[in-house]
Formats: structure tokens, C-alpha cells, sequence
């Protein structure tokens, strides 16, 4: 009997094992499931045409980050699937094509279909691109990455184009012409196609080219380890994700001190050595990247008025997806979405904003409009925080007229200098703590500094955002809430890899499509980069942050018509 007992409690013991074999296997299957990229039959291009493509890549994704980890009911990994297909670029038939084979805009052209017709505001202008290589050959399949703008310089006014890729190194442009006079085309070649698969192999395999650290502190003794999303190795980490949105962040944890003597994030620096020798010919200033695309024959064309009602109309379209959203005339963004005011005084940007509460909630691109604000009204006195210059958190407060200003920057991954510990805030903790009403304006911009990790940290950071928005609005209906969109900037090779326009283009996009059907407000600071005669520049000169803000304050305080 005892040998029985003896050999049922051995049955148990191997019974329990082979069961935790078979969960321990069931648990990597799920989780290799979880790493593989979800693949998109369709992109869509800035006109959001769709093209089908033969071709998917799929990304065996490292398990040691934490956008893996993340549990997606049904409905947000449709979501994601959708946006991720929504955003695919077509490849190159082979990844390894020579320089000499790579698009070259100096032998690169464009023409205008139709130059001599008789055009009248309103019409549409169709341009024609034809890329070819560094031989003088004629490309064959697609994926270049380009700009287009229509502008006259007399008039300061300016507009971007909708790009159409053929997939057969054949790209259509088509611009709605807005104003009358001589229109001036411009196309330009930000990246070459292969590029384009450099900057995603990048992308998908090299999330740490930004890193950032993390200081600690007890007594007299500090410690510095790095941070990031995904951390490599087995080393011990510290577990920074939040308890609330569920957002990871990782710090190695130091030698001696705890993970709770944390006192500062800063940005770490970028890695270099990133491409092969090869690749590196694909980035070069002056050769290939942002360079312009000159026309065979006119590149202007004469533009003759329309009739004055005809005209508003035009210019008033309901469509929230009008494209261009907006033209510059005379230096001043006229958009096609809602009524602008030019807010050219102090004292009008002071009746719009009284008795109002406005959180600007973000990167740098938004401080600008905190330090334009502050710096134009003069009843706007900052209040000194004594915070990190550049960093924040910012307030300025204008006690005759009950106007509170404040600005905050988002949550890791942000790469600013030193910014306190406790300072790192994540927008939608922050959103859930806003009662809101009629006199809460709030203001959002989140793009730059993701630029250089996998799509899904991006869409999970718009998840959280998104859910809080619909519930201060649940609450409050009455809460005016505006997106700033991503903008262009001057590009260099370094700077392509970890900020490129078409690495922004791609979450711009992204951003765009989720918040698509919610009762928020876009200014357009893309087309507003684009579509200006100014250098690009990450952080926009006065002329087009005033345009911003005239877009915003209309938001605020809308023409009565």
C-alpha cells in the first residue's frame, strides 16, 4: 500500500511537470505570435490613396520590450493592424541596390501636364514626376519619399501638393490652385527609396540609437545608469512603467543605491556607426537628401481669378480632410477648414484668452507657443518655477484678466536635458486630472521624440492619450482640446537617422487616423511647414508659430459669421 502511495505521488509529481512543460510551451507560442509584425496588404500615400503591394516584411520583434508585452483586446489589435497597413512603404524589388541604381533628383525631372491650358482659381494642377538613377536610367518601382509645394513668391503665398506614387519610379502631384497670379511648382526629393528601407530597418532593429540615463541619489553618493524603453541584456533593471496608462520605461539599476533614489532623466546621447559603408552613400547632404527636382520644360504656370463668391466657397471647405487644409496668403494661413482671425494685436489675444485656464501639453514644438504668448501679451507674466530652462514645467499668469498659461512636457521618451524625476508626467495621467469646461483650453503636440522606436510605442502612447480625451470630454463636453500635427525640419545625415521628415510623416499620419471622428481641433503645423517659403526647421520661425496660434486662438474664440 505504501508502495502505491508511493508510486501515485510520483505520477502526480510527473503529471504536474508535463503540464507546466505544456503551459511553459503554449506561453512562448503566444508570445512568439505577440513578436511578429502584424503585415499590411495596402499603404496609403499622402492623398490616402491605396496601392497593393506583393511584398510585406515581417519584424521578429526582441522580447525584452515592453511594446510586446502589451495585452490589446480584439478590437485595439484590429486597430493596430489597420493603422500599421495603413502606414506600410514599398520595398525596393532587391534590398541590396548599388548607389550608382539609387534615385538621383539632378537627373531626376518633373513636368507639367497641360502647361499652356487655360487655368482659373480652383482648378486642379497635375505634375508629373519621373525619377532616375545616378546613370541616368529611369527608375522602376517606387517608394521615394518627396515634398511638393506650389508657391509665388511676390505674394507670400504658398500651398502643398498631394503625391501620388505610380510604383514605377512615376509620381503624380496634384495641387488645388487657391490664388491668382503666376503659381511657381517645386518638387523635392527628401529620401531616396533606399533610404526609406534603411530608416525602417532602423526603425524595427535599432530602438536604442537614442538613449537616455537616469541619476541616483542618496547622501553624498550618486550613481548614472542608462534608460530606455527596451533595455538588452540580463542585467538587473529598474521597472519604471507606469501604474496607470501601463507605459514602459526601464533604468538599469545601479550598484549600490535603490531604485527609488531616482532623481532625474536627461537624454543619454546617440549612437553612432549605425550604417555600412554602403548605406551611408544613401544619406548625403547636397546629393540625396531634401535636395529640389527641376522641371523639363515650365515650372510656372499663369493662374487667372475667379468669381468673388466663387472664391468663398472655395476657400470654406467643410470636409475636415480638405487637401492642402490650408494656403499661406500674404503670409497669413488661410485655412480651409474654419475661419481664421489675425490675432495682430496683444489686447485681442487678451479678450480671447480671459477668464480661461490653457494647457499646452507636450515637446518643444509647443513651448513655442508658450514663450510666443508670453512674449507678445504683455499682461503675461511668467511665474518662475524655477524649472530646467527649456524644460519646464512653465506658467504664466495674467491676474487682471484671470488668464493662466502653463506649459508641461510629455513623459519618457523625451529628449531634453535634465528634467526631475518627479516632473515626468505622461499627458493622459495628466488629462485625468483636469475637471475641464467652457473656459479649459488645452493644446497637445506628441511626435518628435518617437521617432526612433517601433510604431507601436507611438500607437500605445495615442491609445492612453485618446481614452483620456474621451472621458474629459465625457465629462465635460464643453473642454476645447486642439492637436498640433508633426512639421518638417532641415535634415542632415545624422539627423535623417533618429528625426527624419519621413519618420515624422509616418506618425503624423498615424496620429491623424486615431483621433479621426473625436471632438478635437487640428492646426495643421505640417502644412504650414511645408508650404512656407522659410527654411524648414524643427522649431519654426516666429512668422509661421504666429500662424499657429492664430489657427488655435480661432478654435478658442471663433469668428462670429
Amino acid at each position: 500500500m505504501w508502495r502505491d502511495s508511493f508510486r501515485l505521488q510520483i505520477f502526480c509529481l510527473l503529471m504536474a511537470v508535463l503540464a507546466v512543460v505544456v503551459l511553459v510551451h503554449n506561453f512562448f507560442q503566444l508570445e512568439n505570435l505577440d513578436d511578429d509584425t502584424v503585415s499590411g496588404s495596402n499603404w496609403i500615400t499622402e492623398n490616402d490613396v491605396q496601392h497593393s503591394l506583393s511584398q510585406t516584411n515581417k519584424t521578429t520583434r526582441k522580447p525584452y520590450c515592453g511594446y510586446t508585452q502589451q495585452t490589446l483586446s480584439k478590437r485595439e489589435q484590429e486597430e493596430q493592424e489597420t493603422l500599421l497597413a495603413a502606414i506600410q512603404w514599398p520595398n525596393p524589388p532587391d534590398n541590396k541596390i548599388a548607389f550608382a541604381q539609387s534615385s538621383d533628383p539632378t537627373r531626376s525631372d518633373f513636368v507639367i501636364v497641360k502647361p499652356s491650358r487655360f487655368f482659373k482659381v480652383g482648378d486642379e494642377l497635375e505634375v508629373l514626376v519621373r525619377m532616375k538613377d545616378f546613370q541616368g536610367k529611369p527608375k522602376r518601382y517606387g517608394g521615394d519619399y518627396l515634398q511638393a509645394r506650389i508657391h509665388s513668391p511676390l505674394l507670400k503665398a504658398g500651398a502643398t501638393g498631394r503625391i501620388v506614387d505610380c510604383h514605377n519610379g512615376l509620381y503624380k502631384v496634384f495641387f488645388t490652385l487657391l490664388w491668382p497670379g503666376e503659381v511657381k511648382v517645386s518638387v523635392s526629393l527628401v529620401h531616396p527609396s533606399e533610404a526609406i528601407q534603411v530608416l525602417l530597418r532602423l526603425r524595427e532593429e535599432r530602438p536604442d540609437r537614442v538613449y537616455f540615463k537616469s541619476s541616483f541619489k542618496s547622501g553624498r553618493y550618486s550613481e548614472t545608469t542608462e534608460c530606455n524603453v527596451c533595455l538588452p541584456g540580463d542585467l538587473p533593471v529598474c521597472n519604471f512603467t507606469d501604474p496607470y496608462t501601463g507605459e514602459p520605461w526601464f533604468c538599469y539599476k545601479p550598484r549600490k543605491l535603490s531604485c527609488a533614489s531616482r532623481i532625474s532623466h536627461a537624454k543619454g546621447g546617440y549612437l553612432k556607426g549605425l550604417l555600412t559603408k554602403e548605406e551611408s552613400l544613401f544619406f548625403q547632404s547636397n546629393v540625396n537628401i531634401k535636395r529640389p527636382i527641376l522641371s523639363s520644360g515650365p515650372d510656372s504656370i499663369l493662374v487667372k481669378p475667379k468669381a468673388f463668391t466663387d472664391v468663398i466657397a472655395m476657400n470654406r471647405a467643410e470636409d475636415p480632410t480638405a487637401s492642402p487644409s490650408g494656403y499661406y496668403y500674404e503670409d497669413q494661413w488661410r485655412s480651409r477648414t474654419h475661419w481664421i482671425h489675425n490675432f495682430n494685436k496683444s489686447d485681442d489675444i487678451t479678450e480671447c484668452l480671459q477668464g480661461k485656464v490653457i494647457h499646452l501639453f507636450g515637446d518643444s514644438t509647443i513651448r513655442q507657443w508658450f514663450e510666443y504668448l508670453t512674449a507678445f501679451v504683455p499682461d503675461l507674466v511668467e511665474f518662475n518655477l524655477r524649472s530646467p530652462k527649456n524644460v519646464g514645467p512653465f506658467m504664466s499668469v495674467d491676474l487682471k484678466h484671470n488668464i493662466l498659461l502653463k506649459f508641461r512636457c510629455h513623459g519618457p521618451p523625451i529628449r531634453f536635458s535634465t528634467v526631475f524625476s518627479s516632473e515626468l508626467r505622461y499627458i493622459a495621467n495628466e488629462l485625468n486630472g483636469i475637471v475641464g469646461g467652457r473656459n479649459t483650453v488645452i493644446a497637445i503636440t506628441i511626435w518628435s521624440h518617437f521617432s526612433t522606436f517601433p510604431v507601436e510605442v507611438y500607437i500605445r502612447r495615442l491609445r492612453n492619450i485618446r481614452r483620456s480625451v474621451i472621458q474629459l470630454l465625457d465629462r465635460s463636453p464643453e473642454t476645447l482640446i486642439v492637436i498640433r500635427t508633426a512639421n518638417v525640419q532641415e535634415l542632415g545625415p545624422e539627423v535623417s537617422l533618429f528625426n527624419s521628415d519621413w519618420y515624422s510623416f509616418q506618425l503624423d499620419s498615424v496620429m491623424r487616423k486615431m483621433f479621426s471622428g473625436i471632438a478635437v481641433h487640428f492646426v495643421d503645423a505640417w502644412e504650414m511647414s511645408v508650404a512656407h517659403y522659410l527654411p524648414h526647421n524643427l522649431h519654426p520661425q516666429e512668422v509661421i508659430v504666429k500662424n499657429q496660434i492664430d489657427a488655435f486662438l480661432s478654435y478658442v474664440c471663433p469668428l462670429q459669421t
